[in-house]
C-alpha cells in the first residue's frame, strides 16, 4: 500500500508527499464503525482524507470535518475531497483540533480518529513520520478530554490502537466521562494475537460488544470472508 495513490471502488486517494499511506487501520476503522445517522462527523488527525471520504460515501447525509495538521498532508487531504463525489459535504481543517473544531457550533454525532499510536517507542528519524506515529503532538488524554467536549450527548468516539495502547486509552477514558460501547480484536490469522483493537466509546454506560476479526486464513492474502464482507464497499478487490 506504499504507492502514490490508492483506488477505491468510489474514490482515490493520493498521497505522494504523506508520512503515513493507506493502511488496513484506517481502512478497517472506517468499514467497521457504527452510528446513528449522524448529522456531523469530526475525523481527528485526517491525514490524506481516507477515514473522510469512507464517512461520506457510508452516510450520505452527514457533513465532515476533517481536521489536520500537517500542511502536506491536508494539502492531499484538500485534493482528494476535491476530486471525489463528495467535495460539498466535507470541509478540511489545517491545523490543530484543539483550536478549530467545534468552535460557535453544534457538537458532533460521530468523531473517529486513527492517532498517533506510540507513547514510549524508538522515534523514527523522519520528521513527519514521527508526527504520524508518536503521540507527542497529539496525546491520548487529550484527544480523549477533547472529544468528550465535541460529542454530541449520544455520540460516538471511535478509534483504532495497537493492543497494549488501546488498553491504556480505554482506562484513560473512564477518566474522560467516556466508555467502551463496541471493541473489536483484530487478528492478522487466527494462531496469532491480536495486533489492533477497534474501540467504539461513548458518554453513556451500555453492555459491552466484544468481537473478534480475524483479516486470514493460514495462507497470505486467504482473506476470510468476515474480512471481505466487511470492506466489500470500498476494496476493489471484493
Amino acid at each position: 500500500m506504499g504507492n502514490d495513490f490508492f483506488r477505491f471502488k468510489q474514490f482515490t486517494v493520493r498521497q505522494g508527499g504523506a508520512a503515513m499511506k493507506v493502511g488496513v487501520d484506517s481502512v478497517l476503522l472506517g468499514a467497521w464503525v457504527s452510528a446513528n445517522d449522524p448529522a456531523r462527523i469530526l475525523d481527528v488527525g485526517a491525514g490524506t482524507g481516507l477515514l473522510a471520504l469512507m464517512m461520506a460515501q457510508r452516510y450520505p447525509e452527514a457533513m465532515i470535518d476533517a481536521v489536520e495538521i500537517d500542511p502536506e498532508a491536508c494539502r492531499q487531504a484538500l485534493e482528494n475531497i476535491a476530486n471525489s463525489p463528495w467535495r460539498d459535504r466535507i470541509r478540511v481543517i489545517c491545523g490543530d483540533f484543539r483550536d478549530d473544531a467545534g468552535h460557535g457550533r453544534s457538537r458532533y454525532d460521530l468523531i473517529i480518529s486513527n492517532p498517533p499510536y506510540f507513547t514510549a517507542s524508538l522515534k523514527p528519524s523522519d520528521a513527519k513520520r514521527h508526527a504520524a506515529r508518536h503521540n507527542d503532538s497529539l496525546p491520548h488524554g487529550r484527544l480523549l478530554a477533547e472529544s468528550a467536549k465535541l460529542l454530541a450527548d449520544a455520540g460516538v468516539l471511535a478509534v483504532t490502537l495497537p493492543s497494549a495502547e488501546a488498553l491504556r486509552f480505554i482506562d484513560k477514558a473512564a477518566a474522560c466521562g467516556l466508555f467502551v460501547k463496541r471493541r473489536l480484536h483484530v487478528q492478522s490469522i487466527p494462531s496469532k494475537p491480536a495486533f489492533r483493537i477497534l474501540v467504539e466509546l461513548s458518554k453513556t454506560k451500555y453492555p459491552q460488544e466484544e468481537e473478534t476479526l480475524c483479516i486470514e486464513r493460514i495462507d497470505r492474502l486467504d482473506f476470510t470472508s468476515e474480512y471481505k464482507d466487511l470492506t466489500r464497499a470500498f476494496y476493489l478487490k471484493f
